[in-house]
């Protein structure tokens, strides 16, 4: 438990910064709820039912286009390093849309798509597609040549060579793009739910701000960093468990 306090104490700082400031009036509370008054609206929004049905809604959203980048991500990354003919192709591609803010893109997927699901689950997939690639790209390519060449002299195919080679070699590179990747999905969903949504975790934070109900809007908030973070630290379980035999 000590562990544990010693760890998170940066957290328990800030908590206890912001009452104080509140509290002293160093920030007005209209500005910066206290804590208590942003319990007491998460409360009554947990309780309203709308916190929950918002964070369905938005959760969905992210683990559709996460899942949907992992997926293809990991692919098309691993083939680029494996044929050269489609890395040709394909890498200028992925070296010109990275650095490009993905955040530019919500009109287009507004305009294309509209305002429901669709434009946010494509622009998350667009979005978080792209570190996945080029982690599954870098770990492909980073693996130890002399591996292939001998599974290659012990008669293993060109297949065999890249399921039980190359793949495992691939893991931790790819598995730190997608962790990446996944604090890079709530960025984008709830940018573009604050700008284009008629519901989930974003529209509530652009809605109630807009209300000057602040201390629902704090509640919000710290629901999305909450969510967030318990993400993280599952992935993070799951990544020491899948690469445990590196141990």
């Amino acid at each position: 438990m000590s562990a544990l306090l010693r760890r998170y104490m940066p957290l328990v700082l800030a908590a206890l910064a912001w009452e104080a400031c509140s509290r002293l009036g160093l920030i007005a509370a209209s500005v910066l709820p206290p804590l208590d008054k942003v319990a007491t609206a998460w409360v009554a929004l947990a309780a309203s039912g709308d916190l929950a049905s918002n964070a369905a809604a938005s959760l969905m959203r992210a683990a559709g286009g996460l899942g949907l980048a992992i997926v293809l991500g990991s692919a098309v990354g691993v083939l680029m390093a494996w044929y050269k003919p489609l890395r040709i192709t394909l890498n200028p591609v992925v070296q010109f849309f990275y650095p490009m803010p993905k955040s530019a893109l919500i009109p287009i997927m507004v305009l294309w798509l509209g305002f429901g699901d669709a434009s946010k689950i494509v622009l998350i997939f667009v979005g978080c597609m792209l570190p996945v690639t080029l982690s599954a790209f870098n770990g492909a390519r980073g693996t130890d040549q002399v591996l292939i060449w001998s599974a290659r002299g012990l008669g293993a195919s060109r297949m065999r060579t890249l399921l039980d080679v190359v793949l495992p070699s691939t893991l931790p590179e790819l598995l730190s793009g997608v962790r990446t990747a996944l604090a890079l999905s709530f960025v984008l969903l709830v940018s573009s739910e604050l700008i284009a949504a008629r519901r989930g975790l974003g529209y509530m934070i652009g809605s109630l701000g807009d209300g000057g109900a602040y201390d629902a809007m704090f509640a919000v908030v710290m629901t999305v960093s909450l969510l967030g973070f318990v993400a993280d630290r599952g992935y993070l379980l799951l990544m020491r468990r899948l690469l445990s035999w590196r141990a």
